[in-house]
């Protein structure tokens, strides 16, 4: 099965010079802040903004080191997948030449903060995974 990638979330964030650790090098809890940044500014649509999610699983990879000259860098959002309580955001980081630094899949779960127990995934929300989904095809 190949995949069709449809148009991502883009969302530029800053390097932040005491980011970096003793090398130079952007500490990886910071990248997992840039992802973080990236998701919350995709998160603030109409559709979403007032709903609860919380995040269930992430799974990140570092591919490319992040120094404070990188930047601004930009977080790339896609839907991976989108169930009945939860779906799944690819966030891949760039640094200003267009390298991928970092991909990380994060599990976001509806939250319904009166019962704290899941709640179904609005159409609303859906609506918007959609508009970033990557689709599988035969």
């Amino acid at each position: 099965m190949a995949a069709i990638s449809v148009e991502p979330y883009r969302a530029q964030v800053e390097v932040r010079w005491g980011d970096s650790d003793q090398l130079g090098h952007v500490n990886n809890a910071k990248v997992v802040e840039y992802m973080q940044e990236g998701r919350i500014k995709f998160l603030q649509s109409d559709e979403m903004r007032h709903l609860a999610i919380v995040v269930r699983k992430m799974d990140v990879e570092f591919l490319l080191p992040i120094k404070y000259e990188s930047g601004p860098v930009t977080v790339e959002i896609t839907a991976m997948h989108v169930g009945n309580t939860s779906y799944t955001l690819r966030h891949t980081v760039l640094d200003r030449n267009g390298g991928v630094c970092a991909r990380g899949d994060a599990v976001l779960v509806g939250f319904d903060m009166t019962t704290e127990r899941p709640r179904p995934i609005t159409d609303g929300e859906r609506s918007v995974l959609a508009r970033h989904r990557v689709a599988a095809t035969t």
